[in-house]
């Protein structure tokens, strides 16, 4: 069987000459980007453009980390690149200027799409997905992510950023198509297989702990992650923050649905000094302190079915202090009924009805106060 290979690349600041060389190496590593796609193709860059956000906060990909791909890109000789997404709240435009995308894109005359148009595509569990026309009808797809911690999926890297694929309020739509942990990563694996991304960056050099994807804290990592397979990818970020990969319902999915691999013996971590093991990976570059979910999940038995363990499930919590009633959390709920609404008028939080509650956490992803943390009831 032949392996997957990932390369980390070592980075510590976000310096266009240590990019520039650490992509232009780390694609080297994998095969070289001729393997990947040819100068003639159209390409659609995907970066990670939740919502807005300024770059400081690890939020959003780097534009720095964007930049340098597109530099690359046309030394390649690519002359047809765009770069879109679908974000969570607010524009495409708005977010990338926030975070100084724009500025880089307009000065490489990169067209930015905000992913409006969508195209329906069955899938295989009876249900469709609707996908951005700008996706279906590229050559070549690249998936440029944040290393992030995630609180429906623990994290959130290469497989999780095609979700930006799902066309405008039917992302929103989609969790309650597929509402707990393990139907939304049978999902995301589905969806990755249909847009099939040809090479997958992750930008790890700020990444962030904690409460993810949006309102945790910036921690330096000081890597980029590269490779051809997502499964691995994410495996190995994983291992960089001490997390048993098959915690990871989209590493256990990935790998039995056929997309990539998730085992350490069929993956080969690649530096520019050579490959490593993943005990040499956490030694050079991995973080112990790094807060992410790390529980086990309990195994479904009698308490189940007699819902006592609902009482313990993870669950939105706003914290009043920092709550500023903008009501985006609200109008982020996916259910149709809402789970989150003003009871008591706008001059007072929100508040949650659980029994409606899906765990979605979309409000807790689009809050830009950090006013919503996950946490089991205490």
């Amino acid at each position: 069987m032949m392996k997957s290979k990932v390369a980390v690349i070592p980075c510590r600041e976000y310096d266009m000459e240590c990019l520039v060389q650490g992509v232009s190496c780390g694609l080297s590593l994998i095969g070289g980007l001729g393997q990947i796609l040819q100068p003639e193709e159209m390409v659609l860059l995907k970066p990670n453009l939740v919502r807005t956000s300024g770059r400081e906060k690890a939020v959003v990909t780097d534009p720095a980390v964007m930049e340098a791909l597109i530099r690359i890109l046309r030394e390649h000789g690519c002359s047809r690149i765009s770069c879109g997404d679908s974000c969570g709240f607010g524009t495409t435009e708005g977010t990338a200027k926030e975070s100084g995308l724009l500025k880089v894109l307009k000065q490489y005359n990169v067209p930015i799409l905000d992913f409006h148009e969508a195209q329906k595509v069955d899938t295989r569990d009876g249900k469709s997905l609707m996908i951005a026309r700008d996706v279906m009808a590229c050559d070549a797809l690249i998936s440029v992510s944040k290393m992030k911690t995630h609180a429906l999926e623990r994290i959130t890297g290469a497989i999780k950023n095609q979700y930006g694929c799902i066309s405008g309020i039917h992302k929103k739509l989609g969790h309650t198509q597929y509402p707990n942990a393990e139907s939304f990563a049978r999902m995301l694996i589905e969806l990755n297989q249909i847009v099939s991304p040809r090479l997958y960056i992750c930008d790890g050099i700020t990444a962030m702990e904690g409460n993810g994807p949006t309102s945790g804290d910036p921690i330096d990592m000081g890597v980029l992650l590269i490779s051809k397979d997502p499964i691995a990818l994410d495996t190995v970020f994983c291992h960089l923050v001490y997390l048993d990969p098959a915690l990871v319902p989209t590493n256990v999915y990935g790998e039995t649905m056929g997309l990539g691999t998730r085992r350490e013996e069929n993956i080969e971590i690649l530096t520019p000094d050579g490959e490593i093991t993943v005990k040499e990976l956490q030694k050079r570059y991995g973080n112990k302190k790094f807060r992410v979910d790390r529980k086990k999940v309990r195994t479904k038995g009698a308490l189940d079915l007699l819902g006592v363990l609902d009482l313990f499930r993870k669950r939105p919590y706003i914290i009043e202090e920092r709550c500023r009633k903008c009501g985006i959390c609200v109008e982020s709920c996916p259910v149709e009924q809402k789970a989150i609404h003003f009871e008591n008028g706008r001059n007072h939080p929100p508040v949650y009805d659980y029994r409606k509650c899906i765990r979605c956490f979309c409000c807790q992803e689009m809050c830009p106060h950090k006013a919503i943390q996950v946490k089991g009831r205490p």
